[in-house]
């Protein structure tokens, strides 16, 4: 499944030109610090609205300022993994890990295991670590079973044994669901064997 985005993004008094079409299975936005990469994120999931240009997944067209076209986020079905993770503090890991709806109890335990989280299953959100947040979050994001994955710093506050791991989940991810990855660190990227766009 093939990205096409081509869009004017402003933010505050952030504004900037992005292009980049790609086809491979893992897609890597790198760059520094306040470059927009996850502005660029934010729009292709429809959290923040381009002030012109077109994105495409797929060929599916999401957004087109000229076609008059912006699908609500709800209906893009778009994995997203936010830096600040955003898990819900009333709901347990478990509970986190299946609120999409699209995942049997089964499929839920199973990735708690994956993502080294069967330990934690029953704990709320305000007794995980930073890396272990991370991963429920990864893990929600997964199980809404989407049509692409858009992480951003997926691999923040991991410890390199957790990194490692997460590094080959990603992997054997995108052999079924395409990813957009952000990071400022081109290694990961590299390890990834991502078509890398330089931000």
């Amino acid at each position: 499944m093939s990205f096409d985005v081509d869009i004017r993004v402003q933010r505050g008094d952030f504004r900037s030109d992005f292009a980049f079409a790609s086809d491979a299975a893992v897609t890597a936005l790198v760059g520094p610090s306040g470059h927009g990469k996850t502005s660029i994120l934010l729009a292709i999931a429809g959290l923040v609205r381009p002030v012109g240009g077109h994105i495409r997944l797929g060929g599916r067209t999401l957004f087109d300022s000229t076609a008059g076209i912006d699908v609500p986020t709800r209906d893009r079905n778009l994995g997203m993994m936010f830096q600040d993770v955003r898990l819900f503090p009333h709901l347990s890991v478990r509970a986190n890990l299946g609120y999409a709806g699209r995942a049997t109890p089964a499929d839920v335990t199973a990735m708690a295991a994956q993502l080294g989280l069967s330990t934690l299953i029953d704990r709320w959100p305000r007794h995980l670590s930073g890396g272990e947040a991370r991963r429920v979050a990864l893990g929600r994001a997964l199980l809404a079973r989407p049509a692409a994955m858009l992480l951003d710093e997926p691999l923040a506050h991991l410890d390199l044994a957790r990194a490692d791991k997460m590094i080959g989940l990603l992997a054997a991810t995108s052999l079924e669901v395409p990813l957009l990855y952000v990071t400022h660190v081109i290694s990961e990227a590299e390890r990834l064997c991502a078509h890398i766009v330089l931000i």
